[in-house]
């Protein structure tokens, strides 16, 4: 009796969700292949994004807004379809990124001064497991927090970008207002402050502020990340704590004694 209520198929909603909870979270060729192609489809989208400011006053901006609007809604169902607990999945700052991004597709021109606030994703898609599994299986979990700080710097560099153009350039509308917006946001990032371009009023020196600080905690972050020596990621068995110094014999969170495998073994 029991052998066959096991048994039996799964049908309905309970099939597609097996089916997709094994494309996005399974390690077999195919769904490997089906998340690589995830990826790619996000890093289009993210370049989307990125060039939305200059598009948005063309004829066809509209027609791929949507699509990509319908792109998003379809992956964010399907993410949660795969879930084992969807209610856990909401409430990840990842979801609230993909849900502000998916109102401001579905209303461009309501929202429309919030649009550069869409590289966000690219912020989700680096803490996502798509792209930390691979490195784990491979071993390469020491290049995280360099990633996640490459990306951060990038993310934090196309969002200011963004709010320039959007709020500082309304007269520079074009690629060539857009590039002015980018360098204004990289010699400010990198104090060069070549002065050249300027924002105008309290507004545009609060601007820049606020860029300098965070560009340059940024850039420490990042350097910390590349030259500090790297963690081993090995889970502690009593705690769960997962980063640890190289030659650690206890856990420093717990005491418990570790056993990290060499990097010969």
């Amino acid at each position: 009796m029991v052998a066959s209520q096991v048994d039996e198929p799964l049908t309905g909603i309970a099939r597609v969700r097996d089916v997709l909870r094994r494309l996005y979270h399974g390690r077999t060729p195919g769904a490997v292949w089906f998340q690589t192609a995830v990826i790619v489809v996000d890093l289009a989208i993210i370049g989307f994004f990125i060039v939305t400011p200059i598009l948005a006053e063309t004829a066809s901006f509209l027609w791929i807004d949507y699509t990509v609007a319908a792109v998003v809604a379809a992956d964010m169902v399907a993410r949660l379809l795969a879930s084992t607990d969807m209610w856990r999945l909401l409430k990840k700052p990842t979801s609230w990124v993909d849900i502000f991004i998916l109102a401001t597709l579905l209303f461009p021109q309501a929202l429309a001064n919030l649009g550069f606030l869409r590289i966000l994703r690219l912020w989700s898609l680096a803490h996502s497991r798509a792209l930390l599994t691979p490195l784990e299986e491979r071993g390469l979990l020491q290049w995280r927090e360099p990633i996640v700080a490459v990306v951060n710097l990038v993310t934090f560099l196309f969002i200011v970008t963004g709010f320039v153009y959007t709020f500082f350039f309304i007269d520079g509308s074009g690629i060539g207002g857009y590039v002015d917006a980018l360098y204004f946001t990289v010699t400010t990032i990198t104090t060069t402050g070549y002065g050249d371009i300027t924002l105008p009023g309290t507004a545009g020196k609060l601007t820049s502020i606020v860029t300098m600080i965070v560009g340059i905690s940024l850039f420490v972050r990042l350097a910390q990340a590349v030259f500090r020596p790297a963690k081993v990621f090995f889970e502690c068995p009593e705690c769960g704590l997962r980063r640890h110094e190289p030659d650690a014999v206890h856990c420093k969170a717990c005491g418990h004694l570790l056993k990290i495998p060499d990097d010969g073994n």
